[in-house]
């Protein structure tokens, strides 16, 4: 017994979360080394303890979690205690959850083990919603504010207005609605994309014409250059149209928006030793690049590169999108000294399983 009892205490001190298990009486007979320290107690001054004793646990109100949770009464079907938020003696926040166990639902509790682990993943996790609640309020606004503004002067000042002065306010609105539209799309394709629930429609597609749509309409707002270079016979790509539209403009301005000079978009036929047939798309800017070191950081969200603002969402979107479609997204350094995305789209339908 006692070699099975030392196993058993292997086992937990190798655990990344802290382990207590009580006996039927309530009487703490494991604690893992990870659970002392958390608790600011030792395995030995817990052991033949109380639960309830040994688990100094409180929530904001002063509550004990054996007390609010009692595991050992209550209906025979409750097998678990779900996962809870509660704060160590040191205040640190922790996350505990609890396996009751019994022979049978005639029988009363043989067994309870408590896990406890570190709150830092769900202070992590409140973080990140914090910056995406953040970042959309931001992204918002600014479109809106020009709506709302323009919508007003039209409103207050119809008669005193000219029509060009109306026209260009009317399509300014129109571009900011547009741009609006543009990022709730952006949102729910990466929550699709987070969630595994993005649905696409492949279909075989011209990627010159698509894309030469892209750059004539990128190019109307821009005063920048922005030039399409085709190079070859091109294969049909199998693509959904509107996602491979999505990526393709999102590099586009990106490259637009961060680099100097001209932007360079190159469709070329993959070559015969790639691992499928179809294009590559390569869009070329004259900034300052993106350092080898950050490039690992790049397809994360809310990666921002440079001072010029946006949603730190579109290049995340890229890279989930081209490989949904079987794809693949290479970043390099341009010939121009300036950054270089290298994008892959598959002339067969890659969308499945693979």
């Amino acid at each position: 017994m006692t070699g099975s009892l030392e196993s058993a205490q292997e086992l937990a001190d190798a655990l990344p979360d802290g382990v207590v298990v009580a006996d039927a009486d309530g009487t703490v007979v494991l604690a893992s080394q990870v659970a002392a320290r958390m608790l600011g107690s030792s395995i030995e001054a817990m052991l033949g303890c109380p639960l309830g004793e040994v688990l100094a646990l409180q929530d904001q109100d002063g509550k004990a979690w054996h007390a609010c949770n009692t595991p050992y009464v209550g209906l025979a079907t409750r097998t678990a205690v779900p996962e809870q938020p509660w704060l160590l003696p040191d205040g640190t926040e922790v996350l505990v959850a609890a396996r009751i166990h019994r022979a049978s639902l005639h029988e009363p509790v043989s067994r309870v083990a408590v896990t406890l682990r570190s709150g830092r993943g769900r202070a992590r996790l409140d973080r990140e919603r914090s910056d995406l609640v953040a970042t959309v309020a931001h992204e918002l606004r600014s479109p809106l504010t020009g709506v709302k503004g323009f919508v007003q002067a039209l409103l207050s000042r119809w008669d005193k207005l000219s029509d060009d002065q109306k026209k260009l306010m009317l399509r300014t609105v129109s571009a900011d609605s547009d741009r609006l539209s543009r990022l709730i799309a952006e949102l729910l394709d990466v929550a699709r994309i987070d969630t595994g629930r993005l649905q696409l429609y492949p279909r075989p597609s011209d990627a010159t014409v698509l894309v030469r749509r892209i750059v004539d309409s990128v190019q109307a707002g821009t005063s920048r250059q922005v030039e399409l270079v085709v190079e070859g016979d091109l294969p049909q790509i199998s693509v959904d149209p509107d996602k491979f539209t999505q990526v393709v403009t999102n590099l586009i301005e990106n490259g637009v928006r961060h680099g100097e000079g001209t932007v360079s978009v190159t469709l070329a036929p993959l070559p015969s030793t790639a691992d499928f047939s179809g294009v590559a798309l390569t869009v070329d800017d004259e900034g300052e690049g993106i350092p080898l070191e950050l490039r690992r950081r790049v397809f994360t969200k809310f990666w921002r590169g440079g001072v010029r603002g946006g949603s730190g969402l579109g290049l995340y979107l890229v890279n989930g999108l081209v490989r949904s479609h079987g794809g693949t997204v290479v970043i390099d350094d341009a010939p121009g000294g300036g950054a270089r995305l290298m994008l892959t789209w598959p002339a067969e339908d890659r969308t499945g399983p693979r």
